[in-house]
């Protein structure tokens, strides 16, 4: 499969070494087993879906990190809701639409751009990465930061892989005179083998781990 990157949700304040413990936890498989006296007392143990669920009631979701206008509380998102009414097959009326899709975050219309990548494969989740690009960068920055993306992060190790990839990229921009591919949203005309195309993705990797990382936000690898 390919590889997606998905943000992860920030700890609630004052759950910070439980939210790192479970993420541990579950990574290295350690999830607790009942013991025959756990059994005997019928003490419940946390499964790791307990556990994941304990994390998810306890993070904080990015949605209102990238600044994306919600529907029912924003102009510009109901506009959004509206105009896909308009291009549907109006099965449900608008103002049922409306209350459905009420507090839907409109990412299309994000203000962080950062954390709204161009490369992404995934219509449900416009804030995941489609890291699988950097399988064509081996030749530009090495396997083993390539190699690197295919492992879960937290915040800080989130951070530190997108500034060494970076460090590596704007190395390359200046020794190829391509420093302005670090501000261009959308790649270069040109073929995808270009290095033009290969250090655009790699910028764009670096900017996207840079935002989720410094705001407290890991990233899952899905793939």
């Amino acid at each position: 499969m390919d590889l997606d990157l998905r943000p992860l949700g920030r700890p609630k304040l004052g759950y910070e070494k439980r939210f790192v413990e479970i993420y541990e936890m579950i990574m290295q498989k350690r999830i607790p087993k009942p013991t025959f006296l756990d059994k005997l007392l019928r003490r419940k143990i946390p499964t790791e879906e307990d556990l994941l669920q304990e994390m998810f009631d306890n993070q904080v979701d990015y949605s209102g990190l990238i600044r994306a206008p919600r529907v029912g509380r924003d102009r510009e998102a109901n506009n959004w809701i509206k105009k896909k009414y308009s291009e549907s097959d109006k099965s449900v009326s608008e103002s049922d639409l409306l209350k459905i899709n009420d507090g839907f975050y409109v990412l299309d219309l994000a203000k962080e751009s950062d954390g709204v990548p161009f490369y992404n494969a995934v219509p449900e989740d416009k804030s995941a990465f489609r890291a699988q690009y950097l399988l064509d960068c081996v030749d530009l920055i090495g396997e083993d930061l390539v190699c690197e993306a295919w492992d879960t992060k937290l915040a800080d190790a989130t951070l530190d892989y997108g500034q060494r990839l970076m460090t590596v990229a704007d190395r390359i921009g200046n020794e190829n005179n391509l420093q302005f591919l670090k501000n261009l949203r959308v790649p270069p005309n040109t073929d995808e083998d270009s290095i033009e195309f290969k250090l655009h993705v790699v910028y764009s990797l670096a900017k996207w781990l840079i935002f989720y990382g410094k705001n407290g936000h890991g990233y899952a690898a899905d793939f």
